[in-house]
């Protein structure tokens, strides 16, 4: 498989800037000063709680961890290390009451049937509730952690993660997220705990649950998005030009298509790279970041 183009620390700089950029500069067109997320302990929201903290200032920026029976012990204290570091707001809203009681609600309707993604994805939904519930109390802008690779296979939940006014990280793939992060320690002094970095990415959803047992190796799979999406090639042609086996290929490209819809309900993303998904604002200063 042909080896993709990697961002210098330079770039990945100038990726940062306009990030930063446009969460303070949105947030201030629609009338928001405080900003809040949830903090899972995972990689994507550890970026995200950063960039707030530089855009907003850590005295503006709340994150909450909502731990369900299928957290890890190490990622709740990644999220409260990293809070910690970064001076910003930290709170803990354990789900499993409100989790446990829609779960008696629904067991009539459910009996018989196996654990399954309606279970996992009404832990994001009471998740995503809570987070508007503090928007609306404390009147502050909810920002989504998810990223481009996600939003391309719809490895989302609507109306659970995929719920904010904001998604800063909406328009870099995965590779890209653990870059940034990189370049940021590199920087700060390792302020994002090293265990985020390097431990398998996970929804937590389900017991032993990581992201690749849904969707392919992050690597492989942004490389064949980057194709797909920026250079338009087909699956065939993807599959020839990358190495790689064409139905799987394939099976991304219809993904990606079969997301649509949920990407048509997703808050708008800052826009870093020459397409981008849905509505959202250009920052100039990354446009030819990735037109190389």
């Amino acid at each position: 498989m042909n080896v993709m183009i990697q961002e210098t620390a330079q770039e990945l700089d100038i990726i940062e800037n306009a990030l930063i950029l446009g969460i303070r500069e949105y947030m201030a067109k629609c009338g928001f000063v405080r900003c809040h997320l949830g903090l899972s302990g995972g990689i994507d929201s550890a970026l995200v709680v950063y960039l707030a903290v530089k855009a907003a200032g850590k005295e503006n920026v709340a994150a909450f961890s909502m731990p369900s029976r299928f957290s890890s012990q190490g990622s709740k204290e990644d999220a409260a290390r990293l809070a910690e570091n970064l001076g910003c707001r930290y709170e803990t809203l354990p789900i499993e009451p409100v989790y446990a009681s829609l779960m008696q609600t629904l067991a009539p309707l459910f009996e018989g049937t196996p654990f399954g993604v309606a279970e996992e994805n009404i832990q994001a939904r009471i998740r995503g509730t809570l987070l508007m519930a503090y928007s609306n109390k404390f009147h502050s802008m909810l920002l989504a952690t998810g990223n481009k690779s996600e939003l391309a296979m719809g490895y989302c939940t609507l109306y659970g993660d995929m719920n904010g006014a904001l998604a800063p990280i909406g328009d870099l793939f995965k590779t890209e997220v653990f870059a940034l992060c990189r370049r940021i320690n590199e920087r700060n002094g390792n302020i994002i705990p090293e265990a985020v970095l390097t431990k398998p990415p996970s929804a937590e959803l389900r017991p032993n649950q990581t992201d690749q047992d849904s969707l392919p190796p992050y690597e492989l799979l942004d490389a064949v998005l980057k194709r797909y999406l920026f250079e338009n090639e087909s699956a065939d042609e993807i599959a020839v030009n990358l190495g790689v086996d064409r139905e799987l290929s394939g099976s991304i490209v219809r993904s990606v298509a079969l997301a649509e819809f949920k990407r048509r309900q997703a808050p708008p993303v800052l826009k870093v790279s020459p397409r981008a998904f849905g509505m959202g604002r250009r920052m100039p200063i990354a446009r030819n970041i990735h037109e190389k």
